[in-house]
């Protein structure tokens, strides 16, 4: 799968209820992370029609030290029978977020982040 450029937009408010969710917990730069969803936008889409992203925060927002990689934090899938289908992941560079990541277990790739009611969030 290829990254496929997008022109600039501000996040759905799928995924920002996605990124919010998965910030709610307490961890290492995780309140400076929240004052960036306002500012973030996304930059390109992991493929046609894919659920993951690549982010771009724009200026006015704190920075998170210089945070980079994988966030010590995932939101946990179950559709609405309670069996796993996925997880969702966020990544920093430099302090600022910079990609939403869907994982996914089941035979078709999602078209979009799951419902933020169906995430368990943990560290």
């Amino acid at each position: 799968m290829s990254v496929v450029p997008v022109e600039p937009r501000p996040l759905s408010q799928l995924e920002a209820a996605v990124v919010a969710k998965l910030l709610a917990l307490d961890f290492e730069g995780a309140a400076q992370f929240r004052t960036q969803i306002p500012f973030t936008q996304v930059v390109a889409t992991w493929g046609a029609d894919a659920p993951s992203v690549d982010l771009e925060v724009a200026p006015g927002s704190e920075q998170a030290g210089l945070i980079g990689g994988e966030l010590p934090v995932r939101g946990e899938v179950r559709d609405e029978r309670g069996s796993y289908i996925g997880e969702v992941t966020l990544w920093a560079t430099d302090g600022f977020l910079s990609a939403i990541e869907y994982g996914w277990v089941t035979e078709d790739r999602p078209t979009s982040l799951p419902d933020p009611t169906l995430m368990t969030v943990s560290t």
